[in-house]
């Protein structure tokens, strides 16, 4: 009401005059006995006695309630806003430009760097490198890291200038190249616990050896009594001293597994059985150790059992280039038998000895290394990794990135499962709290921040991405090769479930492995855990089957679903059973290729010829009279007229019969044959039936537990 009443031009007018009234010092001012009840100004043209009233309490300018007339009062303004109508500036018509545009000089915008990837090239990166050193290791110019640097939010001005491991590995996957980071051995060393692998054959007796060391029962609770994953605990000997122990698969499916146990193991024990000798797996272990160059000590199990036989046993080894102690070498053997636990002591000592030799030790302060061996999921506590320190502490609370998986240790559990808040050197423990599901073999690094965590997963997640569509258009050539090469191929679409990550791979790595020309296996789907709806929604959508691999079975209303849509749930706990039903399955689904052979065989006896026959029924035929030697005849099938055995004429057969009656098929016994637009028959040819067959494919299993297809 007040602010409507000032708009009024009588108002304003006095309003105008006693703003612009200055006293003595200079200074405008309101007086509020000067404005009084804003009525009073209503009714008269002008302010009356404001300049003799006296002044007892100043508003500036700036205190009155706000508006444009108000700051162009202040401001001494002849003309105020609102008051009068804006000039209209006169609009000058412009003229057209008759210069020429002055030739200015080319700029060139600044060039993008571009970086060649190199996917084969493998970096060793290390903490506290520089950038001139990853940039000769790399190949990358030093303007390019630095550009890459300043995208991630970190600036180096030199090229001296020293950068963390983890920001050598963001740039070094910017730039697109596989690295490997070089720990520091910096530290106080201590003396730690040795890491001992047992390796060996199917059933050689591995997990018994282990089951009689630490007094339980492993082998009894392993579905087929044989070890499908990668077990790691620590085993008090009679001495007082520990050890800690992993146990690999035997079977030919889970070579990754003996591969990564072969990778952080410091002495590899060799079970190889006295009575069945030197076999595949107990090859393929002693070459992982080769390659990872470590120590064997060969224990010769099953001595007690008649039909034992530990000479031949070294004499095979030997062969096999062991050097072992009794023909002068440095690889000790020692004869036990674990379910008698006879020469476990010997053992102990031996194993001893040899670590006593290596002079073992580690670094127990500063950030923890470890190496994941197991990964699982567990419907309480998420995603779950075992691993091994191998250098530092690992201590609960820390941010760690175990390949592109990162998160926040909530707890660690020791073999017993019991929680602990750190973890020493050569400790198998159980990693708590990761966002995601690691793969086994991947690397556990410790990290100062979440953010540092986050971007490392990110950036390996990236690559790890370019990779996976690199390896698809690789792939995709070789099948379009095979695909010139055969004329039809199927297509089997797998889902993989498994209890654990590692046998996940093995599974997967397992049915890859029977690809065949005519039948490509497609694994479209690998994860950890029971089957479940969503499992059944991708394999409806693409036709798939599910294989699970040690997993509980799927509730009901999933296996009511997988009905409905005609799915097929594989489930076993044994890889052998597996790997034989998948064969087999693959076999039906084969097409086959198409083959020509020989039927039957017969020989031309008389001929007999039809003459005079009318227009309607056709000109005149030959009949041979032959006998069936071999096989079967069949009239659909192609005859072959051969003489002295050439080829004279190959065609369809025209008629078949026997006694006078037609005949689709005819074994063994006399018969007369009419071969199409044919009629040059002699007494003793040979007339051979071709028939058109389809070959499958065969399912081979060999002793070693290897499988394959041929066609």
């Amino acid at each position: 009401m007040a602010w409507r009443m000032l708009r009024r031009k009588d108002v304003q007018a006095g309003l105008v005059n006693l703003a612009f009234r200055t006293d003595h010092g200079g200074t405008k001012h309101f007086s509020r006995a000067n404005l009084g009840d804003l009525t009073q100004f209503v009714h008269t043209s002008r302010l009356q006695g404001a300049a003799n009233c006296t002044i007892f309490q100043h508003y500036t300018i700036r205190n009155f309630h706000a508006g444009v007339y108000m700051l162009a009062w202040s401001r001494k303004k002849e003309d105020v806003v609102g008051l009068k109508a804006p000039k209209k500036e006169k609009r000058v018509k412009r003229e057209p430009r008759t210069q020429a545009p002055v030739e200015a000089p080319y700029v060139a915008p600044k060039p993008k760097i571009t970086i060649k990837s190199s996917p084969d090239k493998i970096v060793e990166i290390f903490d506290g490198m520089t950038l001139h050193d990853l940039s000769k290791r790399s190949g990358a110019a030093i303007s390019a890291l630095q550009s890459i640097l300043a995208d991630l939010g970190e600036r180096v001005e030199s090229e001296f200038d020293t950068i963390s491991i983890d920001l050598a590995e963001l740039v070094a996957m910017e730039i697109g190249v596989n690295i490997r980071r070089m720990h520091t051995g910096e530290g106080v060393a201590e003396p730690r616990p040795a890491v001992v692998t047992v390796m060996g054959h199917v059933d050689h007796g591995k997990t018994s050896l282990l089951d009689s060391l630490r007094q339980t029962s492993v082998a009894a609770k392993e579905a087929g009594g044989i070890t499908q994953h990668i077990g790691a605990f620590v085993v008090e000997m009679q001495s007082g001293a520990s050890i800690t122990f992993l146990d690999t698969p035997g079977h030919a499916a889970f070579s990754a597994m003996r591969a990564r146990g072969a990778a952080v193991t410091d002495i590899v024990v060799l079970v190889v059985a006295a009575d069945d000798g030197v076999m595949p797996q107990t090859l393929e272990a002693i070459s992982h150790a080769k390659v990872a160059n470590v120590p064997i000590v060969v224990a010769i199990n099953k001595c007690d059992k008649s039909g034992a036989d530990p000479e031949r046993v070294r004499i095979q080894l030997g062969s096999e280039g062991l050097l072992l102690e009794d023909m002068g070498g440095d690889v000790q053997v020692v004869e036990i038998s674990a379910l008698s636990k006879l020469g476990l002591d010997k053992l102990e000592e031996a194993l001893f000895l040899q670590a006593e030799m290596m002079d073992l030790k580690a670094r127990t302060d500063g950030p923890a290394q470890a190496f994941v061996v197991e990964a699982r999921v567990d419907r309480g506590r998420g995603p779950l990794a075992t691993a091994i320190v191998k250098s530092g502490t690992l201590v609960s609370g820390q941010y760690i990135v175990v390949g592109a998986e990162w998160g926040r240790i909530r707890s660690l559990r020791d073999t017993a499962g019991k929680v602990t808040e750190s973890a020493k050197p050569a400790m198998p423990i159980e990693i708590e709290g990761l966002r995601g599901l690691p793969m086994a073999g991947d690397d556990v690094v410790v990290v100062d921040s979440e953010e540092r965590a986050r971007m490392l997963s990110q950036g390996r997640k990236k690559k790890q991405e370019k990779d996976r569509l690199r390896k698809i258009d690789e792939d995709m050539t070789e099948e379009t090769e095979i695909a010139d090469e055969t004329p039809e191929r199927v297509e089997m679409p797998i889902i993989v479930k498994a209890d654990v990550q590692g046998s996940v791979q093995a599974v997967t790595d397992a049915l890859r492995s029977l690809n065949s020309p005519q039948v490509f296996v497609n694994i479209v789907h690998v994860g950890v855990g029971p089957v479940s709806e969503h499992d059944i929604d991708l394999a409806q959508a693409c036709r798939a089957y599910i294989v699970g691999f040690n997993v509980r079975n799927p509730p009901s209303a999933i296996t009511q679903g997988a009905t409905q849509a005609n799915i097929k749930i594989l489930l076993h706990k044994v890889i052998y059973h597996l790997l034989e039903e998948m064969g087999r399955l693959i076999v039906e689904k084969a097409p086959g290729t198409a083959e020509t052979q020989i039927s039957g065989e017969a020989e031309v006896l008389n001929i007999f010829e039809l003459k005079g026959r009318s227009k309607s029924k056709g000109p005149d035929i030959k009949i041979a009279g032959c006998r069936i030697t071999d096989g079967h005849f069949s009239r659909s099938g192609t005859m072959r007229l051969l003489r002295s055995g050439d080829v004279v004429f190959e065609g369809p057969c025209a008629s078949l019969k026997r006694e006078k009656q037609d005949a689709d098929t005819l074994d063994k016994g006399d018969c007369g044959l009419v071969i199409e637009d044919c009629d040059d028959f002699q007494v003793g040819d040979t007339i051979q039936c071709l028939e058109q067959v389809m070959r499958k494919p065969k399912f081979i299993s060999t002793q070693s537990g290897a499988v394959r297809i041929e066609c």
